[in-house]
């Protein structure tokens, strides 16, 4: 039996063991610690999708492994991050009270599963759906998984003060983010993909936009950068379709 198919799917059992240990973190309430190892499981799953097709072991198996790793790592960890950031929402103002006693705004902090409930589906769909080959029907979950797990990071470095501060401890300022991203996940919205074939402008410019603006926008505003570099991507992929019709139409 060959060694070789087995080394992607044993980087994606790494991309999983992250989520778990992510998952760990983030039910303890230090959401700092699940972002870098959320972040760790997306490296992984970059890299188990690139071996696979460099070693020329692309399979079912591992189709369906990555799903379900994945689904630990930018589904339930983000979900289960909302929902501590939501229930923990005293902690940071006074302004207000979701303990689970305090009515309907008590269960305010359970609408962070929604994203865990998204992106199952949202896996589940692009399993099956072959328009997604070369790229991508809706926001990829790692993206939004991204997406989400900056928030609370971000959340440390406002010094408890400032207009970031106050949205981002309004819970539902976070219920209102958390339904976006719900959407954007199943959204029949196509999305570029950042897989370059040729390394050349011609072919992947957009890809080459993105990715500068990206670095940009890291090198300035470090973690503050990450939720904006998500919707710019797709706000671009949206720019992009609307000239690729243009120039086709």
């Amino acid at each position: 039996m060959s060694v070789k198919k087995h080394i992607p799917n044993f980087i994606t059992l790494l991309n999983l063991a992250s989520g778990l240990i992510a998952l760990v973190y983030a039910f303890n309430t230090n959401l700092q610690m699940a972002f870098f190892w959320v972040c760790m499981g997306i490296f992984f799953d970059f890299w188990d999708g690139f071996f696979a097709r460099v070693l020329k072991v692309q399979g079912k198996l591992g189709l369906q492994l990555d799903s379900l790793a994945d689904m630990v790592t930018s589904g339930v960890v983000p979900g289960v991050a909302m929902y501590q950031l939501l229930a923990n929402i005293a902690d940071l103002t006074d302004d207000y009270n979701l303990s689970i006693d305090n009515g309907y705004l008590g269960l305010l902090p359970y609408v962070g599963f929604i994203i865990t409930l998204a992106s199952c589906y949202r896996l589940a769909k692009f399993n099956i759906d072959e328009r997604q080959a070369d790229s991508f029907i809706g926001l990829p979950t790692p993206a939004n998984a991204l997406f989400i797990m900056s928030l609370p990071v971000i959340l440390n470095h406002t010094g408890g003060e400032g207009m970031v501060f106050n949205l981002l401890s309004n819970p539902f300022i976070l219920v209102g983010i958390s339904l976006l991203s719900a959407y954007l996940l199943n959204a029949e919205i196509p999305l570029f993909s950042l897989k370059v074939k040729y390394f050349n402008w011609k072919n992947n410019k957009i890809q080459f936009i993105f990715l500068i603006v990206s670095v940009l926008l890291l090198s300035f505003f470090q973690y503050f950068a990450i939720p904006v570099i998500i919707l710019f991507y797709v706000i671009l992929s949206v720019i992009n379709n609307m000239t690729a019709k243009q120039a086709n139409g």
